[in-house]
C-alpha cells in the first residue's frame, strides 16, 4: 500500500501515470490490433469489426459500475487507515465481478446479431460483426475480474502490476493475432472469428497472471472466501457510487451508436474510417486520461483522510497537466495526421475520412481532458452523479440535433464532427461547474474553520521575567 495522503501531488500523479496509461494503451492496443489485420478482409471486416467495438463501450460501463465503486470505497478505507473495510469491499467486488461476466455472455449470445442490425450498414458488416462479437465476447466477460483487481491496487495506490499484466496480454494478442486472422504459420485463416479469438485468450491469461500476484504477492486487500457471501449493505455502497459512472459509460455507447447510425447513409467505408479515426484518437488521449485516472486514489485517500485542501490541489494540478499533455497530441494531430493512421487500410475513401475525422474531432482534446479531470475527481470523491449528469446532457444536445440535420437536404459528413466539438465543449464546462459546486458542498465546513484559524489573532511571546 501506497499512501497519498502525504508528499507532492504531482510527483504522485507523474509516479502513477505512466504505468496507467502503459495498461490502457494495451487495452487500445488490442483494439487496433484487430483493426489492422481484419483490414485486409475488407471494408466491411473492418466496418463490421469497428461498430462491434462500439458495444465495448456498454460492458466498459457495467465495468466502470464495479471498477470505479469498489476502487472510491477502498481509497477512502486507505485513508481512514481501515483495512477491514477495505478487504470486505474488495471480496464483495470480487463476487460482483463473476456474476457480471456471466451475465454478459448470456446477454451477449442473444443480442449480438440484432445489435449488429441495427447500426451496420449492409449484410456483409452485420455478418462480420456478429462473428467477432461472439468471440470478444469471452474478453468482456472476464475484463470484469480485471477491473476489480486493478482497480483496487490504483486504490491502494500501486499500478505496476496491472500495467505489466496488460501489457504481457497485448504482446500475446499480438502474436495470436495474425496466427489466427490470416492463418500465418498454421495455414487456418479464422478471420474476424480470429481478432475476437486472440482478444479472449489475451484476457484469460491476464486475468490468471493478476489471479497468481493477488494470491503471492499482494497484502493489504486479499481474497477471502468467507466475506464471499454478498452483503447488501455493501453491495449497494459499491453500487451507489459505480452506477452513475457505469451510466456515463452506457452515454458514450448511445452516443456512438446516433454516430454510427447517421453514417449510415454514408456507407461501409464511413463506418470503417470513422473506427479507425476513433481508435486512433482514443490511442492519442490515453495520455490526458492516465494522468486524469491518477487523480482519483489521490483524491480518494485524502477524501478518506479528510483533506479537503488537498483534494483541491489534486484537481488544479491535474487539470494543468492534461491540458498540456492534450495541445501537444492535439498539434500532432493536426499537422501530422498521418503519422497517425499510416497503414490501417489501402482504401482510399475510407482513410480519407479518417483523416478528416482526426483533423476535426482532435479539436476537442482540451475540452475532453477537462472532462476526464473532472470526471476522475468525482470519483475520488465517491459521488459520480454529476458525471452521468453531464453525459447525459452531451448526448441530448449531440443527439437530437445530428439527428435532426441527417434529414435535411445538404448533410454533410463535417456536420457529425462539428457538432460532437460543441457538444463536448459545452460538457466541460459544466462538469467544471458541478464540480466547484461539489467542492463547496463537501468542504465548506473545512473552509470555514481554516478561515477561522487565520483569523485569529497571534499573541505577542511572553516576556521573560526580569
Amino acid at each position: 500500500m501506497k499512501d497519498l495522503t502525504h508528499g507532492s501531488i504531482v510527483r504522485h500523479i507523474l509516479a502513477m501515470a505512466p504505468p496507467i496509461m502503459a495498461g490502457m494503451i494495451s487495452i487500445m492496443l488490442c483494439q487496433l490490433v484487430d483493426l489492422y489485420f481484419v483490414s485486409s478482409l475488407g471494408d466491411a471486416a473492418v466496418a463490421g469489426v469497428a461498430a462491434a467495438g462500439n458495444a465495448g463501450f456498454l460492458v466498459n460501463g457495467v465495468m466502470q459500475v464495479l471498477g470505479v465503486g469498489a476502487g472510491a470505497l477502498i481509497a477512502h478505507a486507505v485513508g481512514r487507515k481501515d483495512r477491514p473495510d477495505a478487504n470486505l469491499i474488495f471480496n464483495q467486488a470480487v463476487v460482483l465481478s463473476v456474476l457480471a461476466g456471466l451475465l454478459t455472455l448470456v446477454i451477449g449470445a442473444a443480442l449480438s446479431r440484432p445489435y449488429m442490425r441495427s447500426v451496420a450498414a449492409d449484410q456483409a458488416t452485420v455478418e462480420a460483426g456478429t462473428t467477432y462479437l461472439l468471440w470478444f465476447m469471452p474478453a468482456l466477460a472476464l475484463e470484469f475480474a480485471m477491473q476489480v483487481l486493478a482497480s483496487a491496487l490504483r486504490a491502494t495506490g500501486i499500478v505496476r502490476p496491472a500495467m505489466v499484466v496488460r501489457a504481457l496480454a497485448v504482446a500475446i494478442n499480438i502474436a495470436l493475432a495474425p496466427m489466427l486472422i490470416s492463418g500465418w504459420g498454421t495455414g487456418c485463416a479464422l478471420g474476424v472469428a480470429g481478432a475476437g479469438l486472440a482478444s479472449s485468450i489475451a484476457v484469460a491469461v491476464g486475468v490468471l497472471m493478476l489471479l497468481a500476484y493477488f494470491r503471492k504477492v499482494e497484502r493489504y486487500v486479499a481474497f477471502n472466501a468467507a466475506q464471499w457471501r454478498p452483503q447488501p449493505r455493501h453491495l449497494m455502497r459499491i453500487l451507489n457510487v459505480g452506477l452513475p459512472a457505469g451510466g456515463e459509460f452506457a452515454m458514450m455507447f448511445i452516443f456512438m451508436a446516433v454516430v454510427y447510425y447517421v453514417l449510415r447513409d454514408f456507407g461501409a467505408a464511413a463506418q470503417a474510417g470513422f473506427g479507425i479515426g476513433q481508435r486512433v484518437l482514443g490511442l492519442i488521449q490515453m495520455p490526458a486520461l492516465a494522468v486524469a485516472l491518477a487523480a482519483a486514489p489521490i483524491a480518494g485517500q485524502n477524501v478518506g483522510a479528510g483533506n479537503g485542501a488537498r483534494v483541491r490541489e489534486t484537481f488544479v494540478k491535474t487539470a494543468l497537466i492534461t491540458t498540456v499533455v492534450a495541445v501537444g497530441f492535439m498539434i500532432l494531430a493536426q499537422l501530422k495526421p498521418e503519422l497517425l493512421l499510416a497503414g490501417f487500410s489501402n482504401d482510399r475513401e475510407t482513410m480519407a475520412i479518417a483523416f478528416l475525422f482526426l483533423r476535426i474531432i482532435s479539436l476537442n482534446m482540451v475540452a475532453q481532458g477537462l472532462i476526464f479531470t473532472c470526471s476522475s475527481m468525482f470519483q475520488g470523491l465517491g459521488n459520480t452523479r454529476p458525471v452521468l449528469v453531464s453525459s447525459v446532457t452531451r448526448v441530448f444536445t449531440y443527439s437530437l440535433p445530428v439527428l435532426w440535420l441527417s434529414t435535411r437536404p445538404g448533410f454533410r459528413i463535417e456536420h457529425v464532427w462539428y457538432l460532437s466539438i460543441a457538444a463536448t465543449t459545452l460538457q466541460a464546462g459544466l462538469s467544471l461547474w458541478l464540480l466547484r459546486r461539489e467542492f463547496g458542498k463537501r468542504f465548506a465546513s473545512q473552509d470555514e474553520a481554516a478561515k477561522a484559524v487565520e483569523a485569529e489573532p497571534v499573541a505577542p511571546p511572553a516576556r521573560a521575567p526580569a
